[in-house]
């Protein structure tokens, strides 16, 4: 005859979690920094951002001697300064998409959405986690840049260029703003496709297929219609002059907001009535 098993005891928790946003929020960081696909592409933001600037500031250096007027003419300190934001984006978009999908790709998301059951404070906790890693990140990456390429370039004097001189910081500031908003979109555009390689194929699509296809439409449309993709909205956060056009800083930026904005916001509906 068999005895009976003794019955467990639950031991009684002195402290019992529930799903704060905070938690969330510390949860979606400890992800963000464990994965080491993350790190690298942070890295990667960040040295390419100084990198290109740097390069770009040796050769004009060693070559302004020989360069055209015309060729001088095209040289602008801050476009030197600013080269690398044009290519760290990318690493960022990339980095951006990766923080969603992987966790589709993986099924991870399963395991997110039962500890958290309230999928949207899940978007909104990457987005804010990913937004300040990358403002942290680029904002010395550009101030560094900047410096380093006046740095090099100071026997030149059309090259010079002041950091307190009018719009010189809202411009240099503005390359790592707009680095987090192109972070900030390809993450929304990652949690819409939930795919990788579909998400970073929209991506480039949007910001390096669509403005060069302009050209095919004829010139008054292009001029009409081209300030007002997301791309160049954008990159008018981080100019130093209003060109003909193109929005103005404030305008451009306003509007690039607005557009992941309403990534975000498409997004959001997408994750409550989809199916994990």
């Amino acid at each position: 005859m068999s005895s009976l098993a003794p019955p467990v005891r639950i031991p009684h928790l002195d402290v019992t979690g529930r799903v704060a946003f905070h938690r969330i929020l510390l949860s979606e960081w400890t992800k963000l920094r464990s994965v080491r696909s993350t790190k690298w592409s942070l890295v990667v933001g960040f040295l390419l951002t100084i990198a290109f600037p740097v390069i770009f500031s040796l050769v004009t250096r060693s070559h302004w001697h020989s360069m055209s007027a015309r060729e001088r003419s095209g040289r602008h300190p801050l476009d030197i300064a600013l080269a690398g934001v044009n290519v760290a984006q990318l690493a960022i978009a990339v980095l951006g998409v990766l923080l969603v999908s992987a966790e589709y790709s993986t099924g991870s998301i399963r395991s997110t959405f039962t500890a958290a059951p309230k999928r949207l404070p899940v978007l909104w906790a990457k987005v804010l986690d990913y937004a300040v890693v990358s403002l942290v990140l680029i904002v010395p990456a550009v101030l560094v840049s900047f410096f380093a390429s006046q740095a090099i370039l100071h026997t030149i004097h059309p090259l010079h260029i002041s950091f307190t001189q009018s719009g010189v910081a809202r411009s240099v500031l503005g390359g790592a703003l707009y680095v987090m908003l192109v972070g900030t979109f390809a993450l929304a555009i990652g949690a819409i496709v939930r795919n990788t390689a579909g998400g970073i194929a929209a991506f480039a699509a949007i910001f390096f297929v669509l403005p060069p296809l302009m050209f095919v439409l004829p010139q008054s449309w292009n001029n009409a219609i081209s300030q007002y993709l997301p791309s160049e909205a954008g990159r008018q956060v981080f100019a130093l002059h209003h060109a003909a056009h193109t929005l103005r800083p404030l305008t451009g930026g306003l509007l690039f907001a607005g557009y992941c904005a309403l990534a975000l916001a498409i997004a959001a509906v997408l994750l409550v009535r989809r199916d994990v």
